[in-house]
């Protein structure tokens, strides 16, 4: 998701703020400084300020002003926290915590996407699973990124759990954080790659234990992986 013109441009400076800190829990900001501050009108700093409390980031209460609200409360779902989350100094964390959810999520959507595809579903993971070999063997990681979401994204709403299809989004925001972050190697890996495959064919010839092992192989090798990037880190 992205918010577009003044309101997003304030979101960018307020969000990431809030993310990493520097914005502390139970600060308190004000309406007439932020639009000194930004140099904005009142009807953008509210607007932002809405956005921000749709996520639980900040709660607004009249003679008190704008105060941020504790980690515990964050919507931490929303594809922009968890996109400010990665920018800061909790990115270790965050794709971790990202991580442990991806595998205990996608593989039983797995499973159930190979009971329940739809044929158009089937079709689409087939041809996904092709442009993730074409542009793996390219090398062209904003491309195979693309894909590589879309294929989550489409064997979570393939399961038929409405629960499970709301992570899409969720599911492509570490994607694309640890592609953003230089977390990923330079070119996809074979098995990885394979393994996508697998599971669009045991999806479309409903093998649920075949879909939901390949998954699982996905996911567990994905957060080994991590760990052994952050642990490269400085």
């Amino acid at each position: 998701m992205e918010i577009q013109g003044l309101p997003g441009k304030l979101l960018a400076e307020l969000g990431p703020a809030i993310a990493s800190g520097d914005l502390a829990e139970g600060a308190v900001l004000r309406i007439e400084e932020l639009e000194a501050r930004f140099g904005v009108s009142r009807t953008v700093v509210r607007e932002a300020v809405r956005i921000l409390e749709s996520m639980r980031l900040v709660a607004s209460k009249r003679r008190v002003g704008i105060t941020v609200q504790p980690k515990r409360d964050w919507d931490v779902f929303d594809p922009l926290v968890i996109r400010w989350r990665l920018a800061g100094t909790d990115r270790a964390a965050q794709l971790r915590s990202l991580g442990s959810l991806r595998v205990a999520v996608e593989p039983a959507a797995a499973a159930l996407a190979a009971q329940y595809a739809t044929a158009d579903q089937c079709r689409e993971l087939s041809a996904l699973a092709v442009e993730l070999t074409v542009t793996a063997r390219a090398a062209d990681l904003v491309s195979f990124l693309r894909h590589d979401i879309e294929f989550h994204a489409t064997v979570l709403r393939a399961s038929g759990n409405e629960m499970f299809a709301h992570l899409g989004d969720t599911v492509g925001a570490v994607l694309t954080g640890r592609t953003e972050h230089n977390l990923m190697p330079h070119q996809p890996r074979a098995y990885a790659v394979q393994l996508h495959r697998e599971v669009a064919e045991a999806i479309c010839a409903g093998a649920p234990e075949r879909a939901e092992h390949s998954m699982r192989t996905i996911v567990t090798g994905a957060l080994q992986e991590l760990d052994t990037e952050l642990g490269q880190l400085p």
